[in-house]
């Protein structure tokens, strides 16, 4: 293949590449080494007193208060535990605004009299940690010069070591606020809404017979798609590694329109990394569950079982870290991006939802006749009117500038917030909407037509990839997240407007009881009134079409297709009323979430701009310049020989070079204009004059691209990024 030295080395250095040695050793089962990093349950109660560690659990499965005079042992233990897993550090790991993973490590060594030192890890040193605050985003809730913020030992999240060649670490996931008390993270909200949640859920299950319950929680299991690129493609494309995503990028001849890549055999050398990253993730107390090729070329996905929200977000970040990690190890980059490529197939999170405790398990399990399941109707009844009154919240929990590029194309949902049920459940509800629900849909039985097959059973009703909401037989599945932002946000929200449809459900059926009504004919009454004012948000078409936008639009559903569509519903007076309500975030902390994702999406949107101008200067617009003077010195050569010269070639090279130049100028105009006088202006800015101004230049340079030489242009392609690994 031709192309030039970088692209040529890069392929060479690819077709030269050495797997690392096997992950997995022959003969170990993954059951072995499961959890082997984790400070858990079974760990504690062989380390601790038996009446610290009934404390400790009491914590965890009852929500009691921690009782701070079970730090010193738990500390000890923890100790003792980490440095016989060759830990020599600690570190708080909390999740600040960034929505990034952060920590702090320090050593375990202690100095005493004469020189010597003792490892020491106090019973206060585990609780609380004091990083410094002033650098990271906070919204206005922090100034510069306001340094303190404090950690705070998140007990129901268990600690762990995290391997390195140079050295092991003790991580403790912790919370972060600030010395007022104000939440600078995503872990203090989201346990802040999983106990509101679990409150009043709780006074549900109550008013159906249960009593003395282990705590109610929301339950998490997150799809995690990606992409792989060798790296030494990576390292040759500066907007891949400064922005994640390519700024620019021919269409290749092939793409994904033979479906040829999903669900097909994994590559042997991804295959490789898979393992690694699956041993390490078993080592961490990662349930790593599923794992195959997702639609796009070089795309793939891991999904992890179910695990409570608050750890499910904590492991997801870590997944993250190790999938990064492990890719370098077999010469590759693991892209996080929601559309690192454009034209093929974006990335996205899926956030499996249900809620549920350790003695009922998921109270979104319908069972083979819903109809009769009054339970489960009111629980699913609560989702429909969370959803429904608080779209834009669920909208703007997975809004961002990298998911707009994913968000309403064909590969993603679209932007306007519904659920899907399926038909066994659509047809209860449209069931209890006129009356009583009396019958469900069964199951039934497919017949293939070959005899050596058994006869296979069948759901009630199909599933929906267009839903950014789907009830998928146990659970509620957001499709809307983003594949690089973290799960805490959309939890958030789920938890909290959960919290507000069970409160509102649990006051009126208690007040019924009270009054001395039947309370199966309240459960009826209320499923009714919730399905005849909510149920225009349930909706089992195709998502994608025409037709729905314009119906959605005949509901009243809000269609909020851009980032800076969605941010303000983080401050409405509707907003700010239900987490003050429910304990989540006081109105200073939601104006700070605002403001700092308002300032998250100018900084991505400046940074690849600036990336644009520079690519667009000093590698793609040398490279057409060159070419062009090659084909007007072979023009004038011709010429002088009395040859009449073809100047079609040089006309095609010349009319985008044109076009490019134009758009460099534009778009450095653009970069140049700082008369914005609020984030909210900026962002404007960058939304209308910034984004733009990069797609023109993208347009004349990915025109250059196909009619340049090969041998000239220097950026890797499309075609080889996407095909070569």
């Amino acid at each position: 293949m031709s192309g030039n030295a970088v692209r040529l080395q890069a392929i060479n250095n690819v077709e030269a590449y050495i797997p690392p040695a096997i992950s997995f050793v022959p003969g170990e089962e993954p059951g072995e080494i499961f959890g082997s990093n984790v400070f858990t349950k079974a760990e504690m109660q062989s380390r601790l007193p038996k009446a610290v560690f009934k404390s400790v659990v009491a914590t965890i499965e009852k929500g009691t208060k921690l009782d701070p005079a079970v730090a010193d042992s738990v500390a000890a233990a923890m100790k003792d535990w980490a440095l016989e897993k060759g830990a020599t550090h600690y570190a708080h790991v909390f999740y600040p605004m960034t929505g990034l993973t952060a920590e702090k490590h320090d050593s375990f060594l202690e100095p005493v009299s004469d020189g010597q030192t003792l490892a020491e890890f106090a019973g206060k040193t585990l609780i609380q940690g004091e990083p410094d605050a002033s650098s990271f985003p906070s919204g206005g809730l922090r100034s510069t010069f306001e340094a303190r913020g404090y950690t705070g030992w998140d007990v129901t999240s268990p600690a762990y070591v995290l391997e390195n060649p140079n050295g092991n670490t003790l991580c403790i996931p912790t919370v972060f606020v600030s010395m007022t008390g104000e939440a600078l993270d995503y872990k203090t909200p989201l346990l802040r809404s999983q106990q509101a949640m679990g409150v009043h859920a709780e006074r549900i299950l109550k008013l159906f017979g249960h009593q003395d319950l282990n705590k109610v929680v929301s339950f998490c299991g997150p799809e995690q798609e990606y992409f792989l690129v060798d790296r030494h493609f990576f390292l040759a494309r500066p907007d891949l590694v400064n922005a994640g995503r390519t700024l620019f990028g021919a269409k290749p001849p092939k793409g994904q329109e033979f479906d040829d890549h999903y669900f097909g055999a994994v590559p042997e050398r991804v295959l490789g990394f898979m393992m690694d990253t699956e041993r390490e993730l078993f080592k961490l107390g990662i349930p790593a569950k599923t794992r195959h090729n997702e639609v796009a070329p070089g795309q793939f996905e891991i999904a992890p079982m179910f695990e409570r929200a608050n750890i499910a977000s904590d492991h997801q970040q870590l997944l993250m870290t190790v999938f990064k990690t492990i890719a370098k190890k077999h010469g590759m980059e693991c892209l996080f991006h929601e559309k690192p490529f454009a034209g093929v197939n974006g990335s996205g999170k899926h956030v499996n939802f249900s809620m549920g405790n350790s003695e009922l398990g998921s109270l979104l399990v319908p069972g083979d006749t819903p109809h009769e399941n009054a339970q489960f109707l009111v629980f699913c009844a609560a989702v429909i009117r969370a959803v429904h009154k608080f779209a834009g919240l669920l909208r703007v929990s997975v809004a961002s500038a990298t998911n707009d590029h994913r968000l309403g194309a064909n590969e993603a949902p679209p932007a306007i917030i519904s659920i899907f049920l399926g038909e066994q459940l659509a047809d209860v509800f449209e069931q209890i909407a006129k009356g009583a629900a009396t019958s469900s849909k069964g199951k039934g039985t497919m017949i293939i037509g070959v005899d050596t097959l058994p006869p296979l059973p069948t759901d009630p009703g199909d599933r929906n990839r267009t839903s950014p909401f789907a009830f998928t037989g146990n659970r509620f599945e957001f499709r809307a997240p983003g594949s690089g932002q973290t799960v805490a946000v959309p939890l958030i929200v789920l938890n909290t407007i959960m919290a507000d449809s069970l409160d509102h459900m649990a006051t009126i059926l208690e007040g019924a009881v009270e009054n001395g009504e039947d309370f199966d004919t309240a459960v009826q009454k209320l499923l009714t009134d919730i399905i005849t004012e909510h149920g225009d948000v349930v909706y089992n078409g195709d998502g994608y079409s025409e037709k729905w936008q314009i119906e959605a639009a005949e509901r009243g559903l809000p269609n909020l297709k851009t980032t800076l569509d969605a941010i303000p519903e983080l401050v409405k007076p509707e907003a700010v009323e239900l987490f003050e309500k429910y304990g989540v975030f006081t109105e200073r902390e939601l104006h700070s979430r605002y403001e700092v994702r308002l300032e998250q999406y100018v900084l991505t949107i400046a940074v690849e701009a600036k990336l644009t101008l520079e690519i667009g200067t000093t590698v793609v617009l040398p490279a057409a310049l060159r070419y062009q003077t090659e084909l007007a010195q072979n023009v004038a050569t011709l010429k002088a020989a009395g040859v009449e010269p073809n100047l079609a070639a040089l006309e095609a090279v010349s009319a985008p070079l044109t076009d490019l130049t134009a758009a460099l100028a534009t778009l450095k105009s653009a970069l140049s204009d700082h008369s914005a006088q609020s984030a909210l202006e900026e962002a404007k800015h960058a939304q209308q004059a910034l984004l733009p101004a990069m797609d023109a230049v993208r347009s004349a340079a990915d025109a250059l691209e196909g009619v340049v030489a090969d041998d000239l242009w220097p950026l890797p392609t499309y075609q080889e990024m996407l095909y070569i690994l």
